[in-house]
């Protein structure tokens, strides 16, 4: 499927877990959103755009698994979690439940907010390697204490890209009376989603990762009878407004006055993409791949691996335990002298290297990391084994 994507043909891109890429027929529709935003802008955003959006909203609700008047568009999972916490309401000792393994952008927020409100943020450890998916559970909830007032964790780690088991944990939560939050950043379109049967108050997921669409496009889900508490983290035209739409909700959260949607506009042309291209059976071929080479890069770096190597823990991305010193210089190398590009990601004073895998990538460019590796290994002192 080389042909549908835009990426440079002399690069090994081996890092769609970050921001991935964008195929040419969703990206031409994400083009003539914006001409015919600048085409007519008044008529766009004042008629045409609320239409849009809801279209766009019906269209993602359906993949992922809710009703569409439940979610809205953000540009990413960080405005996502700074909307719910600048909304909820902790007292000073109250504790957020959260792993050692979330994005560090999470983790920021939750410590500024921790900061104003004299809550706790506390990162529980999961230690390294995964057993079992009962070792996580049993790990995650020895943080629990009667001051835990919220639950917070990725359903997919960025660093580690490990699977955790949310849904096991949601329940459980729900049984204590907590608030759940689930940031799902790389779930939408590399592991089934159904966020009715998973059940948290708040779930947060991108479009622009794994579902292929463009860059700034993603989206919160919140629980109809939390809604009404969520406050807009950028109030505008859709408080108190004039001519309110179909719910508060949508309102608030919204209407921003002007901005450019386009990103967001394109999702039913994404999920046409997904669909017609039976896109199940290539997340399937690409998580094969992904399992097929861990144990031989773990092999080659003197690692073990961080779980069982099934697709209970791993999707279309894995990370490799590496000795280094040099993180930076590692990954520069790695780009500029062997053109791949691949992330040396750091989680806990450790690092991991996590290659990708999409529609795009083949056994080829596994192979040249690996070679890569085995080259910088024998000739510099950027990796230890």
């Amino acid at each position: 499927m080389n042909p549908e994507f835009l990426l440079d043909p002399n690069i090994t891109f081996l890092n769609h877990g970050s921001f991935g890429s964008c195929p040419k027929p969703i990206f031409e529709e994400f083009q003539r959103f914006q001409l015919e935003l600048e085409t007519e802008p008044v008529e766009f955003i004042t008629k045409k755009q609320p239409k849009y959006l809801k279209t766009a909203r019906e269209s993602l609700a359906q993949f992922v698994g809710c009703h569409a008047e439940d979610l809205f568009f953000t540009s990413n999972p960080t405005f996502a979690i700074n909307v719910i916490m600048r909304s909820i309401k902790l007292n000073k000792g109250d504790e957020i439940l959260s792993t050692n393994h979330e994005y560090g952008a999470m983790d920021r927020t939750w410590n500024f907010y921790c900061k104003k409100s004299g809550a706790k943020y506390i990162r529980q450890n999961i230690s390294l390697p995964i057993v079992s998916k009962e070792q996580i559970i049993e790990e995650f909830w020895k943080g629990y204490n009667e001051n835990t007032k919220v639950v917070f964790l990725n359903q997919m780690s960025s660093a580690t890209a490990l699977i955790f088991p949310v849904k096991e944990i949601c329940d459980r939560a729900k049984e204590l009376g907590l608030i759940t939050i689930v940031d799902g950043a790389h779930v939408p379109a590399q592991l089934d989603l159904d966020i009715s049967e998973l059940n948290p108050d708040y779930y947060t997921g991108t479009l622009h990762k794994w579902m292929l669409a463009p860059k700034g496009s993603s989206f919160l889900y919140v629980k109809p009878e939390l809604q009404n508490d969520l406050e807009p983290l950028i109030v505008s035209w859709g408080y108190e407004s004039v001519a309110p739409g179909e719910s508060q909700f949508l309102d608030y959260h919204e209407l921003q006055g002007t901005r450019d949607v386009s990103a967001f506009l394109c999702t039913p042309k994404v999920v046409e993409f997904l669909n017609r291209n039976n896109w199940k059976e290539v997340s399937k071929s690409c998580k094969q791949i992904v399992l097929n080479n861990y144990q031989r890069f773990c092999d080659l770096l003197n690692a073990k691996p961080l779980s069982p190597l099934t697709t209970e823990f791993l999707g279309q991305m894995a990370s490799v335990p590496i000795n280094t010193d040099k993180p930076s210089e590692l990954k520069n190398m790695l780009y500029d002298k062997y053109k791949i590009q691949v992330p040396v990601m750091p989680l806990n004073g450790n690092f991991y290297i996590r290659y990708s895998i999409n529609a795009y990538n083949s056994q080829l460019d596994l192979d040249k990391l690996y070679n890569a590796l085995k080259e910088i290994i024998e000739t510099t002192d950027l990796i230890q084994v």
